[in-house]
């Protein structure tokens, strides 16, 4: 069993938006706060530090296509189609301008959602998600090289199966997530210009010890206005955007999502009234 999930009592709905029935949960009440998980997890991945969240916010956990309750759709796995569905969501459910937390793949979904729908975004906090491919270390790109579905059976004792195979509409499409999951980390990406021009406040998060080097978060920073320069004593030196930076200390990519820290470093980020 995962570690993952704790007593949280959510309600958990289904909405058919942009081509897919997508699954959601709600979690306390407030300004609207949507948190994205990481690849091969769920929601349920928040299980320990909902709390933190949802202590003066609703909270609404997606699953992606594909992941937790939510059924895969016949088409690839991409972070660009998933943000259209969550900007989708915040149509249905009638958001205004929620603030978004992603971690990983849901790092990396919430960056696009702020790429493609700016409008539709408060404050934004993207955690472990690189933005260049070639900026992950080399021997995590070889691991991810040997995802496919042939690798189904080799991960029936990890905790990513145990939940799919507990929640999942179809624990059958197990392989066929993993195929597809190997397919789009096969693939080359840069999103530096994209990441250079974005109009929403973003805090960039990352473990001290994550799937890519501290410096390349710190590259990030910088392509946002950060890291140029001394902030000044009244902040006025800081970034344009209202963007920054957090590198989180005795972490790693595999810990950081269920942490108490990561949780303070988003919400005092989102929270904050400048």
């Amino acid at each position: 069993m995962t570690n993952w999930t704790q007593d949280n009592a959510g309600n958990g709905q289904y909405a058919e938006v942009n081509g897919i029935n997508l699954y959601y949960e709600s979690h306390g009440a407030g300004r609207p706060l949507i948190l994205l998980h990481g690849g091969l997890g769920s929601g349920e991945m928040f299980g320990p530090i909902i709390g933190q969240f949802a202590d003066g916010h609703r909270v609404i956990l997606v699953d992606l296509q594909g992941h937790g309750r939510t059924a895969d759709i016949d088409r690839p796995l991409h972070i660009t189609f998933m943000a259209d569905d969550v900007a989708a969501l915040i149509d249905h459910l009638g958001l205004e301008k929620p603030d978004v937390v992603g971690y990983s793949l849901g790092g990396g979904v919430a960056l696009q959602l702020a790429i493609r729908h700016p409008a539709k975004v408060g404050r934004l906090v993207a955690a472990s998600a690189g933005i260049r491919r070639n900026a992950t270390y080399p021997e995590i790109l070889e691991q991810q090289g040997q995802v496919g579905p042939e690798a189904a059976e080799f991960m029936k004792e990890t905790p990513m199966y145990e939940l799919y195979s507990r929640v999942a509409p179809r624990p059958e499409d197990f392989p066929r997530l993993l195929g597809k999951i190997g397919e789009a980390m096969a693939k080359d990406y840069d999103y530096t210009e994209e990441v250079r021009n974005l109009q929403v406040p973003t805090l960039i998060v990352a473990a001290d010890a994550d799937m890519c080097p501290p410096s390349h978060f710190v590259e990030v920073f910088e392509l946002l206005d950060g890291g140029l320069r001394d902030g000044g004593w009244m902040g006025e030196g800081r970034p344009k955007g209202g963007h920054a930076l957090a590198i989180l200390p005795g972490l790693t990519h595999y810990n950081l999502f269920m942490s108490p820290l990561f949780a303070a470093a988003a919400l005092g980020f989102v929270d904050a009234t400048e």
